[in-house]
């Protein structure tokens, strides 16, 4: 087990104890109410935890309590790990960002383009450009998810059989081919769209590398940064350290049990956007490899150049999503935020309306689990539960309020 005790005073970190307590009341009323079972957070200043509490229950019903070491199911907080790993081929010359990924899909080498009709009967026009590498990193693809529910390609997906999952005989060479021969939503480039460009992203990381998803991650980010509790499925000798998921009903929350059972065996298909379990304290080593450049404790993943490039705003014009986003699926409000690889970029906190420092990156898993690394700062935080949908509550705009007002420097 790895330890989130704090051995640093907080003071020394340009952080008033006093008003960092106010971060477990706040989360422990979620509990007191029953809208969350239980929660874990962190807070790292300088690449030092300065401050970690939890409150409540990993499985409430069984009456077992969170613990530093209690696995979660980080769903799209995958992506940023994936986007790591695609970087690190990048970087080793496998690709380019601006290549046509058609010269490795067959699926995409004429991409067509929704122009109108109904799922089973639609009109497509030629995509004015390929879709490109960086088009995938950004979720500019033309792709979507089939759980969107918002637009007749969704349900496209849905009739080939991908929903919240995959289809039932897929692995994921095929379930990249069927998203694939789908139409795409919009010209490349053109929108933002939340989709499964990560889990396509996957099968190119598999093709590039020449071996499995799991394989390549294990041996390339999680090994080398000690995330020993970063694994696509909860192992027998750990499984009484799996949180149990959760889902909201009349301001109280449930057991998911029929979901919440499939983290207990290997999935059929690893794929990319989501789908790995991990804990606190290993996402928190994560988050400071990249609050470091790319590199942590002498271990370098990717340049500090590349993360630079990253987590910049690669949507056009320097837009936000407000502009540039398809009414889809999202872990936060729009304003002000822009996009990089994987990753929301705060671009305008005026907008935002929030605390969090401009250049600050971030995202969410679907279970309300979050994160954000903060360079002006030099601050990471981690936020755990297991509550789907994500945004059922404002978890993350209430967790930036407690940690930034609890700055004293």
């Amino acid at each position: 087990m790895s330890s989130l005790e704090v051995s640093v005073d907080p003071t020394a970190f340009g952080f008033s104890p006093e008003r960092l307590a106010r971060i477990k009341p706040a989360f422990d009323s979620y509990v007191d109410d029953r809208r969350l079972a239980g929660w874990l957070a962190t807070v790292s200043r300088g690449g030092q935890l300065v401050w970690s509490d939890k409150g409540g229950h990993r499985d409430r019903e069984k009456d077992l309590e969170v613990t530093d070491d209690t696995i979660w199911r980080i769903y799209s907080m995958t992506k940023p790990i994936v986007a790591i790993a695609v970087m690190m081929l990048y970087e080793e010359g496998h690709f380019d960002l601006i290549d046509d990924v058609g010269r490795w899909l067959d699926a995409l080498m004429e991409p067509r383009v929704w122009q109108g009709g109904t799922p089973e009967s639609h009109e497509t026009v030629a995509a004015s450009e390929p879709v490109r590498v960086h088009h995938l990193l950004t979720h500019m693809s033309g792709l979507t998810y089939g759980f969107n529910y918002l637009h007749p390609v969704d349900e496209i997906y849905r009739n080939k059989g991908y929903d919240f999952g995959f289809a039932k005989d897929a692995d994921l060479a095929q379930a990249v081919d069927d998203w694939c021969t789908s139409p795409l939503l919009f010209q490349p480039g053109s929108k933002w769209n939340y989709s499964v460009s990560f889990d396509v992203l996957g099968r190119l990381i598999e093709i590039w590398s020449g071996q499995d998803l799991d394989v390549f991650l294990n041996e390339r980010i999680f090994d080398p940064l000690g995330m020993t509790d970063t694994e696509w499925w909860c192992p027998p000798e750990k499984a009484d350290r799996l949180a149990m998921l959760y889902v909201p009903a009349h301001g109280d929350s449930f057991p998911y049990d029929d979901l919440a059972r499939h983290s207990l065996h290997p999935p059929r298909i690893m794929g990319g956007g989501g789908g790995l379990l991990s804990t606190a304290y290993d996402y928190d080593r994560f988050m400071n490899m990249m609050l470091r450049g790319g590199e942590l404790d002498g271990v370098r993943l990717v340049s500090s150049r590349t993360l630079e490039l990253m987590i910049e705003n690669h949507l056009p014009g320097d837009g936000d999503l407000v502009d540039l986003a398809v009414d889809s699926y999202t872990e936060t409000g729009y304003a002000g935020q822009g996009f990089g690889f994987g990753m929301s970029v705060m671009i305008d906190r005026r907008k935002n309306k929030s605390l969090v420092s401009e250049g600050s990156y971030f995202w969410g898993g679907a279970a309300s689990t979050t994160f954000w690394v903060d360079p002006v700062e030099d601050l990471t935080v981690g936020f755990y539960t297991q509550l789907l949908p994500s945004g059922t509550y404002p978890i993350r705009r209430d967790l930036q309020r407690l940690v930034y007002q609890a700055l004293s420097d």
